[in-house]
């Protein structure tokens, strides 16, 4: 394991998961293990073979079979990035459709620190359910941290590191 602890990375299909290798590579320099799962439109987006070379796991996707061994190590903090408005919402409301939100919902009732990193057009982030249910996370204890307009994973990194 790494000095830093195991990264469940979550990843969303918005422009910054273009560049999640960059985010994976920045992580792993600050003493991360990190394990990608992505959204169904995320995993179309990205090269997932090279990020699972990258990191040593696989792309989590899809739910696993039943009685299946468990392929990523268990997580020490969890992480979305980018986290859509569409993430964002059914998440808050505990809609578990896909692995990536499974995810991020199983986190809220472990004992884990759990971060989110929106990346929300102004019109969307405008929607009156958006600040609610942004709200609601964080009263579930999730730390919310927007990417800033000019993308710089360098938030990112910094933000996990007061994890430890």
């Amino acid at each position: 394991m790494s000095q830093r602890g195991v990264l469940a990375l979550v990843v969303c299909a918005a422009p910054p998961v273009l560049r999640i290798d960059e985010l994976v590579g920045s992580l792993q320099e600050d003493g991360w293990t990190v394990c990608l799962t992505a959204t169904p439109t995320a995993a179309t987006w990205i090269n997932r073979e090279a990020l699972a070379q990258q990191t040593g796991y696989p792309v989590r996707v899809e739910w696993r079979m039943p009685g299946d061994p468990e392929p990523h190590p268990p997580a020490t903090a969890v992480a979305v990035v980018p986290a859509t408005f569409n993430v964002i919402n059914k998440w808050a409301q505990g809609i578990n459709d896909t692995l990536a939100r499974g995810i991020l919902n199983e986190a809220l009732g472990g004992d884990i620190t759990v971060y989110a990193f929106p990346n929300v057009k102004a019109q969307l982030a405008a929607h009156p359910s958006y600040d609610r249910h942004l709200r609601l996370l964080q009263d579930a204890g999730v730390v919310i941290a927007p990417l800033p307009a000019e993308l710089s994973w360098r938030t990112v990194v910094d933000r996990l590191g007061t994890q430890v």
